[in-house]
């Protein structure tokens, strides 16, 4: 079973270019745990200081699979050049660096 996921943070106008470029050549080897923690179909998009995010997940562990992601020293390595970049929303959960979003409607 597929599970969508969408979540929102905000990007330093400083910084804009700089993550675009950092995702135009997004390192194999995190591309590569991203695909084998269970994730799929996903993008980020841009708007008016906004990120917003998209995947699909086809695991059955979320909470494991993500902290496999989080284990993984080339993804914090990753993170440790794109984190900067971005500002968390106040509105957040605890424990949330993206805001996580509420599906309010799909269709295939």
């Amino acid at each position: 079973m597929v599970k969508r996921y969408g979540s929102v943070i905000k990007v330093k106008p400083e910084k804009l270019e700089e993550y675009k470029m950092l995702h135009a050549d997004v390192w194999p080897d995190v591309l590569k745990m991203i695909h084998a923690c269970n994730i799929r179909n996903y993008s980020i998009y841009y708007k008016d200081s906004y990120l917003f995010s998209y995947f699909e997940y086809i695991g059955e562990d979320f909470k494991k699979d993500m902290a496999k992601m989080a284990a993984d020293p080339v993804t914090q390595k990753w993170w440790a050049l794109c984190d900067p970049c971005q500002e968390p929303l106040e509105a957040r959960l605890n424990g949330e660096w993206w805001a996580s979003m509420e599906e309010v409607f799909h269709t295939d």
